[in-house]
């Protein structure tokens, strides 16, 4: 009882801190401290091993991401000081009009992220474009990061049949079924997702309007000048940078579908190897689109270090910040509560599409992950739920839906990296985050369950 106690007290905690503006990197080692006592772990092994250097340490995901954040972080200054994301955004506002800043933004995210593009590359490359569109159309930066996190973190990351993200992958190999699997039940929530998501942003944006809620930039934004030169002026220069990096990490996977991979020739080997590292390509794209966008602005090569020094120092934080959560989620996952609360949860009486609903959410809400919570949820629950009587394909789609819920809490990982990048607090933009990435998620989840249910 005191092990179970001590883990709801510890994400409490963690919770409590992050919606306070408190020190995330103090709060998560706090909140592991008190599930560390609470649960009688070693105290050594786990703020060495389970919390920092471990399989599931926080430093460990700092250590695998941490190219993918600085390239990232680097793509995205340049493209604010040379003054191509300005550009493009105001080609993008006058084709679709202001008042489509918010769509505009979150289909960007959907499409790429939906192509593959993991959502910390899609958050760095896109980041100045939104920042820019938002700030031409006065609209509130918690209402960018609300339609970023829509298009990037939900329908597409859990919802859509066939998208390559981590989250799918992670079910179809544990069930044997394919990324395709329940369909039209996919289909379904996407539609409720993005329905009842663009419904909220587009209310939200009027209502802003009306109180006169202006858009204010973050310290770490690069302010537009209208007096300045705009020195891409020309769609094609404002496009090239993004097409190169979404190509370079597109391409691959489209080219191995054609190519015969028994040959060892020098194509071949390029590209299994840019499909099989899905951290090191993306920076690689990310650096390489870094360089085309200085290539084509001549008059930033005297400042081109400067600039990249600048993007470089962007990326610790959001590293950081994300990997201390990642550490909690590490020690977590060694407590007998985790453990017990697990199996509580499936001999709860509640019909099996139900208490499916409810374990998927809680251990993904725990871990602060809808991945993580996932994969703990497909490596220990599911072969219960399979002896119920579920179909493979039903639980496939309805556990990887229900992952994208309560995994967005205040401590998740992903919101406090978007956050940072965004220069935004949990005061500022998290009740935004909440509505379009836990509540909406939460109620296309039921709906699937009564649907499943029913037909």
């Amino acid at each position: 009882m005191l092990e179970n106690i001590g883990l709801l007290l510890g994400l409490l905690v963690l919770i409590v801190c992050a919606l306070r503006g408190f020190s995330i990197i103090l709060a998560s080692l706090l909140a592991s401290m008190v599930v560390i006592v609470t649960n009688h772990l070693p105290l050594a092994e786990s703020l060495i091993d389970s919390y920092a250097i471990g399989p599931l340490g926080g430093f460990t995901f700092a250590g695998k991401f941490f190219l993918l954040f600085v390239s990232g972080a680097v793509f995205g200054r340049v493209m604010a000081e040379t003054k191509a994301a300005q550009a493009l955004a105001r080609f993008l506002a006058k084709v679709f009009g202001k008042d489509r800043a918010l769509w505009i933004i979150t289909g960007a995210f959907a499409i790429l992220t939906y192509g593959g593009v993991s959502v910390f590359v899609v958050i760095f490359a896109l980041y100045p474009l939104g920042v820019e569109l938002i700030r031409d159309a006065n609209i509130p930066k918690r209402l960018f990061c609300g339609a970023a996190i829509l298009g990037s973190g939900t329908f597409t990351m859990t919802a859509l049949p066939g998208a390559p993200s981590i989250h799918n992958a992670i079910a179809a190999e544990k069930l044997g079924t394919s990324l395709f699997a329940g369909s039209a039940l996919g289909l379904l929530a996407a539609a409720i997702m993005l329905g009842l998501g663009m419904w909220y942003l587009e209310r939200e944006r009027k209502k802003a309007a009306q109180r006169g809620e202006d858009f204010v930039p973050a310290p770490q934004d690069v302010e537009s000048d209208e007096k300045q030169e705009i020195y891409n002026s020309t769609p094609a220069r404002v496009i090239i940078p993004l097409v190169t990096v979404i190509a370079m990490i597109l391409l691959p996977k489209v080219v191995l579908l054609l190519l015969d991979t028994t040959t060892n020739t020098w194509l071949t080997q390029v590209v299994v190897f840019a499909n099989e590292q899905h951290v090191l390509w993306p920076s690689i794209a990310l650096a390489f689109g870094t360089l085309v966008t200085v290539a084509l602005h001549g008059s930033v090569w005297p400042i081109a270090s400067a600039i990249v020094s600048r993007g470089a120092q962007d990326a610790i934080m959001p590293l950081i910040n994300t990997a201390v959560v990642v550490g909690f989620g590490g020690v977590v996952s060694q407590t007998v509560g985790f453990a017990s609360f697990s199996k509580l949860v499936v001999d709860a009486p509640l019909p099996p599409l139900l208490s499916l609903l409810f374990s998927v959410n809680v251990v993904a809400g725990i871990v602060g992950s809808a991945s993580g919570g996932l994969r703990i949820f497909m490596e220990t629950l599911s072969p219960s739920y399979l002896a119920m009587g579920i179909e493979p394909e039903v639980l496939h789609r309805i556990a990887t839906v229900a992952a994208g819920g309560l995994d967005t809490l205040p401590h998740c990982g992903a919101v406090l990296a978007i956050f940072t990048i965004m220069g935004l607090t949990h005061r500022q933009a998290y009740r935004d985050v909440f509505v379009v990435s836990v509540l909406i998620p939460l109620i296309a989840a039921i709906v699937l369950v009564f649907v499943a249910s029913v037909f």
